[in-house]
């Protein structure tokens, strides 16, 4: 007898479900609700990579759901209203605060324009939220005019009984000087229900200006996710406070003098640095130390030069300590202060010697190359100190632990930044740490457990340092799953002046991803053989001024790097991608460059885009077919077994 309960477990859990559906009557409703709720369209999902800091374009595209949201005002109002008018209601629903006065400023009929202009906002905003709940649509709106909003948004304008209803309630908000605030609501609606998910495959941080608000925004979005890249696994460890990361954040930071960041992103004071700096290589040539981007907003170019040379020597020589403590890296011959022949100003790689480009070190003793001086020891617990004693950065690093991972299995999609190492036979390639073999999964699972270490274990733990060492090697390794290369090249770009050593090697993945067999291979190493499901990768730029095409291995994995960073878009030749995942399939919508907030507010000039079909359901995709969705229909189930309960009088109802 009640089979169903046999176990003490199970048992356990009808009593906790109890507790939240006390009677019958209020598990069948909820059996109710969710089945209806399955039968909605999937809502829309929204997949961006490489942002690398690139805040205004970032933003630009969140605000406009990658140029769906003008898509929809044609949709709505391409015949009746003019389309200068339609790209001011597309700028104002993406900048309200910025747009609003400025076209206030231009009315002559100022109540005229606040009415039309709310009812075109509550058209637009009817039509975004016409697949989703009125439970889900509240879940967005501001308590203060919640009412109001719900109100507007479910009114029948053409039922005659209500229609001075409902336009009393449109003259009321006009006429206690509340206009402004509910067209600022509807627009901050409109934008947030147009994307029910947004996925972010790595790489937030580096070269770009302002990382620190791109967080600032997704924070205040709630619904999103990451897969860390490189650039981002080593501020992660730089927040953790390991020497290695925090060196090399700076170093990268100070190449392209993007300190903005750092110092006012984060507070971080660079005063230490600059005056040590200022000291050691003040009568040094420091040419081959300039920024790349001496303009920006940092330091006078010398003053930067000097602080790269003092940085990138001083993450040289912790480079030397981290390896000689980690040979499970396999990065033995890459200490390459152990490999200089400093009287001759030379230096060994990969079995050759080549002439150094530059031979001043002052602070480097040729006996034991990777001990730091007094004064740099110094200066490097001050930098530590500064990254963890941020609390912006460390607020964001939370966020980034608390909604990322290394990888992500979402409706159908295996989501990652970099690669799955792969042999050149196309196997899962096989990489030993601390004395057993991980490949595929197994790897990812493993990677992200050590990165998660060195945030999380104790203070002076061996695990803490032991995973901060591997948050550096996950942003450098031969093998990492978010880097992918044969080696980080830095040393060789700067010291030697052979363009052969430069070369970074490509993980034999990226050949063999071109075969569709492989691509099956890894959605099957991740539990995904759904005929619809996909491969979502970032990390390596498509090229594709030059004809590459982003959509790989037979249709099932797509490339979306596509030069968001400025730095990267005369590789690719546009300026970014996003893949967009709706109830009919998947689009790729391809991105041109973005000049400026200021430019596209005053001009309401918009980012253009293009798109390209990728994949087309066969039927239309409902709710019933998603990750949630099936934890939906199994809760059915159990609210089923639940209502058995309360009926065999196994459980008594609490009305």
């Amino acid at each position: 007898m009640h089979t169903e309960y046999s176990s003490a477990e199970q048992l356990r859990y009808m009593h906790l479900l109890s507790k939240e559906y006390p009677t019958i009557s209020a598990a069948a409703s909820e059996i109710i609700r969710i089945q209806a709720l399955l039968q909605l369209p999937k809502g829309t999902e929204h997949f961006m990579s490489d942002l690398h800091g690139e805040n205004e374009a970032f933003i630009h595209i969140l605000n406009s759901a990658s140029g769906v949201i003008r898509e929809k005002i044609d949709q709505l109002f391409d015949r009746d209203v003019p389309a200068r008018e339609r790209a001011d209601l597309a700028t104002l629903i993406y900048y309200p605060a910025q747009k609003l006065p400025e076209l206030k400023e231009r009315q002559e009929d100022l109540h005229w324009w606040y009415r039309n202009t709310l009812y075109r906002l509550i058209d637009l905003c009817r039509l975004v939220s016409s697949k989703h709940t009125r439970d889900h649509v509240r879940k967005y709106m501001p308590q203060s005019c919640a009412y109001i909003i719900d109100e507007l948004l479910h009114a029948h304008f053409e039922d005659h009984n209500k229609e001075l209803y409902y336009d009393e309630i449109v003259e009321s908000i006009i006429r206690n000087d509340r206009a402004d605030a509910y067209i600022t609501r509807f627009c901050e609606l409109i934008k947030r229900l147009a994307v029910d998910q947004l996925h972010i495959v790595g790489d937030l941080f580096d070269r770009g200006p302002r990382p620190d608000q791109i967080l600032d925004t997704l924070i205040r979005y709630q619904d999103v996710d990451f897969q860390w890249g490189n650039h981002d696994v080593v501020w992660m460890g730089a927040a953790a406070g390991s020497p290695i990361c925090v060196l090399t954040v700076l170093k990268t930071t100070l190449a392209y003098n993007n300190l903005d960041t750092i110092e006012t992103g984060y507070g971080i004071s660079l005063r230490t640095l600059e005056q040590m700096a200022d000291q050691v290589y003040k009568d040094s040539d420091v040419t081959l130390w300039r920024p790349k981007d001496e303009e920006k907003g940092g330091k006078d170019w010398p003053t930067a030069a000097r602080m790269h040379k003092a940085v990138t020597t001083m993450m040289l020589k912790v480079e030397t300590q981290v390896i000689a403590r980690n040979p499970d890296f396999l990065m033995q011959g890459r200490d390459f202060l152990n490999h200089i022949d400093y009287e001759a100003g030379t230096v060994s790689c990969n079995g050759k010697t080549y002439p150094m480009r530059d031979c001043d070190f002052p602070t480097v003793n040729p006996a034991n190359p990777g001990q730091l001086t007094v004064e740099e020891e110094d200066t490097l617990k001050n930098l530590i100190r500064g990254f963890r004693e941020s609390e912006r950065l460390q607020r964001h690093v939370q966020f980034l632990y608390a909604q990322g991972s290394l990888y992500e299995r979402y409706n159908g999609n295996l989501l990652f930044h970099g690669a799955v190492p792969m042999t050149e036979q196309g196997e899962l390639a096989v990489e030993v740490f601390e004395g057993c073999g991980y490949k595929g999964k197994a790897l990812f699972d493993y990677c992200d457990r050590r990165a998660r270490q060195g945030y999380f274990a104790p203070e002076g733990s061996p695990e803490r340092q032991s995973g901060q060492d591997f948050l550096w090697y996950l942003w450098c390794g031969s093998l990492s799953p978010v880097f992918g290369r044969s080696a980080m090249t830095t040393f060789e770009r700067i010291y030697i002046d052979d363009p052969e050593t430069h070369k970074e090697v490509k993980n034999p993945y990226y050949a063999c991803v071109k075969d569709p067999a492989a691509v099956e291979l890894i959605l099957s190493e991740f539990g995904l053989t759904d005929p619809g499901s996909h491969v979502v990768n970032g990390h390596v730029p498509v090229k594709a001024a030059e004809g590459e095409n982003p959509v790989k291995g037979g249709g099932k994995l797509i490339v979306i790097d596509g030069g968001f960073c400025r730095a990267y878009q005369r590789t690719t030749g546009i300026a970014g991608y996003t893949l967009v995942f709706n109830s009919r399939g998947l689009t790729l919508r391809t991105h041109q460059p973005f000049v400026s907030a200021e430019k596209a507010i005053r001009e309401d000039e918009d980012i253009a885009s293009r798109s390209e079909r990728i994949y087309s359901s066969s039927d239309r995709i409902l709710i019933a077919d998603t990750d949630v969705g099936k934890e939906k229909a199994l809760l059915i189930k159990d609210l089923n077994k639940l209502i058995a309960a309360y009926q065999s009088g196994l459980l008594q109802e609490r009305v």
